[in-house]
């Protein structure tokens, strides 16, 4: 975790440069680097990627602001007219407004929409504020709207690729289940297992359904979407010979892949040697294997 946080607090880091300030009309920058801005004057972060906000936590942190102040400055760009565009400290800025504050302290930055918006994830990644479907949309927006690959999100994020690919791969799940995310009903280790059924829409929501109603752990969902995708694996009759039992490590193996992918594997092995066989039941499974084998 340490090393994480040192990850994302150089990217913080390289994303504020040591630069000369803008000159704006407001009072003079103390030795910190700030000054005082007019709340007014400072409209809101358009690549804010939270979504939801703590209001006990909000008035909290405005009751502090009205006896301590704001301690640490908040980041903005300016704009045209004379104004300013958050970038960094969002509470900071909407408890200020709260504690009936007409100014704060803000930090002036010249950046680009992209810096902006990096800064705004980074941010919320190190205070861990966003849930797993907040930080799924950001991702993708810094995919979309700046043609950032995975690996380039994951290196300027401080997160694996592995967990980019798992976090995008949750906006492939319905609205409503993305919701049960959000809310915390749902873990992101069950939205990866569901996303196996993302081609089947009826099972998937059964499978939510079951998952919710019984409070199934993460393994037990990864089971049950493996029963809900071999449903012949119960039934083959007595008589067939009995399959050779699988080495651990190899079924495990298997099951990583799958929910990796989200469609069924089966690896052959024998004395470290064999092949693996990815059973895909659409264009869009077919698409989406494609697309993570080739990265």
């Amino acid at each position: 975790m340490n090393d994480k946080r040192k990850v994302l607090g150089r990217g913080l880091d390289s994303l504020l440069p040591s630069r000369p300030s803008t000159t704006v009309a407001v009072q003079a920058p103390d030795p910190t680097g700030s000054r005082e801005i007019p709340l007014e004057a400072i409209e809101p972060n358009p690549y804010q990627t939270r979504r939801n906000i703590d209001p006990n936590a909000l008035r909290d942190l405005a009751e502090s602001i009205k006896v301590s102040g704001v301690i640490q400055p908040v980041v903005v760009r300016p704009i045209p007219g004379g104004r300013f565009q958050l970038v960094a400290g969002e509470r900071r800025w909407l408890a200020s407004k709260l504690a009936e504050k007409t100014s704060i302290p803000a930090v002036v930055r010249e950046i680009s929409n992209e810096q902006a918006m990096e800064i705004t994830i980074i941010e919320n990644l190190q205070r861990e504020d966003l849930n797993p479907i907040e930080q799924a949309y950001a991702f993708e927006r810094l995919s979309k709207e700046f043609g950032l690959t995975q690996e380039e999100i994951a290196t300027r994020t401080g997160k694996d690729r592995t967990s980019i690919t798992n976090f995008l791969r949750l906006l492939k799940l319905p609205e409503d289940v993305q919701a049960l995310i959000q809310a915390g009903e749902l873990t992101l280790g069950h939205g990866k297992a569901l996303c196996g059924l993302v081609s089947f829409p009826q099972e998937l929501h059964k499978a939510v359904e079951a998952v919710i109603a019984k409070s199934l752990s993460v393994r037990q969902t990864e089971e049950l979407v493996n029963i809900i995708l071999t449903p012949d694996a119960e039934e083959k009759p007595q008589s067939q010979p009995q399959p050779k039992p699988v080495d651990p490590n190899v079924r495990e193996a298997a099951r990583n892949l799958e929910q990796a992918l989200g469609i069924k594997v089966e690896i052959q092995d024998r004395k470290g040697k064999g092949k693996i066989i990815l059973r895909y039941s659409s264009l869009d499974d077919f698409d989406r294997v494609l697309e993570a084998l080739t990265h």
